[in-house]
């Protein structure tokens, strides 16, 4: 584990009174991006309300299985045997957050990976608030040719020295959000900011895992598995029209980040009658996104059908008051 401590350097741009006071940048690597894959590294760099560095800190997490893809993150079977579990980091993780919106490239990758981990030990992550870069980047507008790190980096002259080693991913991003902010605050522009809600459908379960690299199979556990929801009972009335209430049998498609989990978000949907949708067509009553703007397949079918669209929030507060199906 390292730390270090840097003095934090008072800036003269006006700041906004809403803006947060605090925040821990983070990067995870793992053994891979499916649900039930594991932290094998993790790093914190907390800053204070203005992006200023207080301190760093990272560490190596025993996996308990095959560590991945070793050819990306470089760390071994061998390396990480010896390392501690989550268990045994997360308290002095937890002190890192604490109080802090977490900020990441790609924030919902590195918040599901976090909760998850302190759903398996029985513990909640100290995190209400988190900050996608990627997100930010597109509220200011930055001529970026992509969404990558190294892209991010190199628009503020950042240099990486490791890539995909979660404490320089860290170091970069934290130097790369400092003139992020610092724009945003000048700008006068509204943070990304996205609720995050501790998991808590974690359940101990046997699930056998390939042998590879030094870990065979172990005693896991298990999120919810996916499955296929019962058919609509209601027709379809069309299209959401904007300061109206939403109608059973509406079809609504979800798209991109969200607070809530995915599936508990679905599955509200479908408790309140509504249909969801896996993608978008011209009989589509609703797509839910944070982000209209991302180009992803569904938004740009969206624009194209004149799907009417709303974020999350706007979709909660909609699902509190579902119209009756006629008849």
């Amino acid at each position: 584990m390292l730390e270090d401590r840097a003095t934090a350097v008072s800036s003269p741009t006006p700041w906004p009174a809403a803006y947060p006071r605090g925040y821990a940048v983070v990067d995870v690597e793992t053994t891979g991006l499916a649900r039930d894959d594991r932290i094998i590294s993790a790093a914190v760099y907390r800053l204070d309300g203005r992006g200023e560095v207080e301190d760093h800190w990272y560490t190596l997490v025993n996996p308990e299985r095959d560590p991945g893809p070793v050819w990306i993150h470089g760390l071994t079977s061998d390396v990480l045997t010896g390392a501690p579990l989550f268990g045994d980091i997360a308290e002095e993780f937890a002190a890192r957050l604490d109080g802090r919106v977490l900020v990441a490239h790609n924030a919902v990758f590195d918040w599901q990976m976090i909760a998850r981990e302190y759903a398996r030990a029985r513990r909640e992550a100290p995190v209400r608030q988190r900050l996608c870069t990627i997100a930010l980047s597109k509220e200011l507008g930055l001529p970026l040719p992509n969404h990558k790190l190294e892209s991010l980096a190199a628009h503020f002259g950042v240099v990486q020295q490791r890539a995909h080693h979660a404490l320089d991913d860290a170091r970069v991003l934290a130097e790369a959000f400092r003139p992020s902010l610092r724009a945003a605050a000048a700008g006068g522009v509204r943070l990304p900011l996205l609720e995050c809600r501790p998991l808590t459908e974690w359940s101990e379960r046997s699930v056998p895992r390939q042998a590879s690299g030094g870990y065979g199979g172990h005693p896991s556990g298990s999120w919810r598995t996916a499955r296929r929801r019962p058919a609509c009972p209601h027709p379809n009335p069309g299209r959401y029209e904007e300061g109206k209430r939403l109608k059973q049998g509406m079809r609504v498609a979800f798209s991109g980040d969200t607070s809530t989990e995915r599936d508990l978000l679905e599955d509200r949907a479908v408790e309140a009658g509504l249909h969801v949708a896996t993608s978008i067509s011209r009989l589509t009553s609703l797509l839910v996104t944070n982000d209209p703007d991302s180009g992803t397949s569904k938004t740009v079918k969206a624009r194209q059908y004149g799907t009417p669209v709303v974020d999350e929030a706007a979709f909660g507060q909609l699902l509190g008051d579902v119209e009756p199906a006629d008849g």
